[in-house]
């Protein structure tokens, strides 16, 4: 079932360092919200702050509250590892385990729990698969290395391997950035799919791509070089693209910066 975030009050560090800024939001189930905004104003860093990826970082740390439906995934009983299962992530560059087949890639996460035989575990795969839009092109070559695969496949690979272990929220860290524009639609159209089985949050520097694929649209900016990265606004994408409430929302849209 997807569920709801409710952000207050977030602030993340790097060490001393104020990465962003008293950031509050909320996101809906079954939805696609865009995080858009200059380089360096702090959209990746909240994106690993809503599934606990930030903390793993040396130094890093997070102020504030981060509910899912009405779980704090930051209370202190609360396992990082199981929100990591909750939350999952799709990082930029396709990260396929290179030393694995394609079937154990999408197996890995499953293989943790160990109430999956042999014949579920291969129908979860194929369904994984199948939700990734990839099982046509790997069905005859599941034992052959994910690292073979092309950028496109990659990348669809690791959808399905973030998707196998039935998330509720899935993370997109710029996930067409490295890829082609035909590999870029493969995707896109996947986004689309994906959000009737999940709440998902994708940050992009493609404006055209926020614009297709998401519900809702969030835009990051900063005062200045050095100062932590905040929410200026968020709101239904059209609106966002069309009549901003913030003067630099329109500014960053119609290309005058960033």
């Amino acid at each position: 079932m997807a569920k709801r975030i409710d952000v207050s009050g977030l602030s993340a560090y790097y060490g001393s360092h104020r990465a962003i800024d008293d950031i509050s939001m909320t996101v809906e189930p079954r939805s696609v919200t865009a995080f858009i905004g200059p380089s360096g104003c702090g959209k990746s860093t909240f994106l690993r702050t809503l599934n606990r990826m930030h903390e793993v970082t040396p130094g890093g740390r997070v102020e504030g509250k981060v509910l899912l439906d009405d779980e704090n995934l930051y209370a202190s009983n609360v396992d990082p590892v199981a929100v990591r299962r909750t939350v999952g992530m799709v990082f930029q560059r396709p990260n396929p385990f290179p030393t694995m087949s394609i079937f154990d890639n999408v197996a890995a996460g499953l293989r943790l729990n160990s109430r999956y035989g042999k014949k579920e575990l291969a129908d979860v795969v194929e369904k994984s698969l199948k939700g990734a839009n990839l099982w046509n092109e790997v069905k005859d070559r599941l034992n052959k290395p994910g690292s073979g695969l092309s950028g496109g496949q990659q990348q669809r690979l690791c959808i399905a391997r973030a998707i196998a272990v039935e998330p509720e929220v899935l993370l997109m860290d710029e996930p067409c950035s490295a890829l082609d524009p035909i590999s870029t639609l493969a995707i896109e159209d996947l986004i689309g799919e994906l959000k009737e089985r999940f709440t998902i949050v994708i940050v992009t520097h493609n404006m055209q791509q926020a614009a297709r694929v998401s519900d809702r649209t969030a835009f990051f900016n900063l005062a200045a070089v050095g100062q932590p990265g905040k929410l200026i606004e968020i709101d239904e994408t059209e609106r966002i693209f069309s009549n901003p409430s913030v003067q630099a929302t329109e500014d960053y849209i119609s290309g005058r910066f960033g």
